[in-house]
């Protein structure tokens, strides 16, 4: 978390500021229905490839208005006891052992001890609708398409009411619900009710002068024409018939790692010898080595010579 709590922004100016002092190169669509997405308190829906971005916004955004980050990672068979709360069952049959050992036992007092607060295991959807003096938290559902159509009905009901019930203690319900980013990479489609309770957003690859911006901000330290031809190759590569094209994410790893090489500039053998930073699967990486990764760079330096 960040230091103090910050005021939401009052303009997109304002989120575009926000998010580029936490070091976020947002265009201004992005920033427009991030700022309608905090002024109305409505639920953000990010949809996007692997790597452009989605999850960081949560982040960069809890870092920057001085909020808990409170996170779902989403996976096939998510459940309550996982996403919500459960019961530590381990401390409750210890405490009803020590109770039975202690000879006379008041089974109605002995329920109520057992599912009170202190054997309650809050899981991320419950922290979220708690009190914070921080203020309200940020609360990332990450990667939904991976879960199932019922946890994803729950959810509907979670966030159309931002309360929980449990039968044992009642129901939790928000005092200010919190700011909710709901990511997903579309394996597959989420129900539109659930879209309906959000504001969308498609979160694209960047163009080449953010993309840009971005290497900068995030990998100072890169030389200047290293950094050009990294941003022109990947962007070139991203043309290709590949099976995953390299996100953003990618894009900084694979100068990180060039930098840890003290490349200054691209070369065909470089390219192809570091290409397992980039790209992810192996056809991919067959695809562009050798004779391949040296056209694109011929054509990357041929554009960048007609442009200078």
């Amino acid at each position: 978390m960040g230091g103090a709590m910050t005021k939401l922004p009052a303009s997109i100016d304002d989120t575009l500021a926000l998010l580029e002092g936490a070091n976020y190169l947002a265009d201004r669509p992005l920033a427009t229905v991030l700022f309608l997405a905090l002024k109305l308190g409505r639920p953000l829906f990010l949809e996007g490839e692997a790597g452009v971005g989605k999850t960081e916004i949560a982040k960069v955004l809890a870092q920057a208005l001085g909020r808990r980050l409170i996170r779902l990672q989403c996976y096939e068979g998510l459940d309550v006891a996982s996403a919500v709360y459960e019961w530590n069952y381990a401390g409750q049959m210890m405490a009803i052992r020590l109770a039975e050992a202690g000879g006379a036992v008041d089974r109605e007092q002995l329920e109520a001890d057992l599912f009170s607060d202190r054997y309650l295991v809050r899981r991320p959807l419950l922290q979220a609708l708690e009190p914070d003096p921080a203020g309200a938290p940020v609360l990332l559902i990450d990667e939904l398409d991976r879960t199932d159509e019922p946890f994803e009905a729950f959810l509907l009901e979670v966030l159309s009411d931002f309360q929980v019930t449990i039968p044992e203690l009642g129901t939790v319900r928000a005092e200010r619900p919190p700011i909710v980013i709901i990511t997903s990479n579309r394996t597959r489609e989420i129900h539109d009710a659930l879209k309906r309770r959000c504001l969308y957003h498609w979160l694209d690859y960047p163009d080449a002068v953010r993309e840009l911006a971005i290497l900068k901000a995030k990998a100072p330290q890169a030389p200047a024409r290293l950094s050009r031809e990294i941003v022109a190759f990947v962007q070139a590569i991203r043309k290709e018939d590949l099976f995953k094209a390299p996100g953003v994410a990618e894009t900084l790893d694979w100068a990180s790692a060039l930098i840890e090489l003290d490349a200054v500039a691209l070369d065909p053998g470089l390219v192809s010898d570091t290409l397992g930073v980039l790209l992810k699967y192996q056809d991919d990486i067959q695809k562009m080595q050798g004779s391949k990764a040296k056209a694109v760079l011929d054509t990357v330096r041929a554009e960048a010579r007609m442009q200078a």
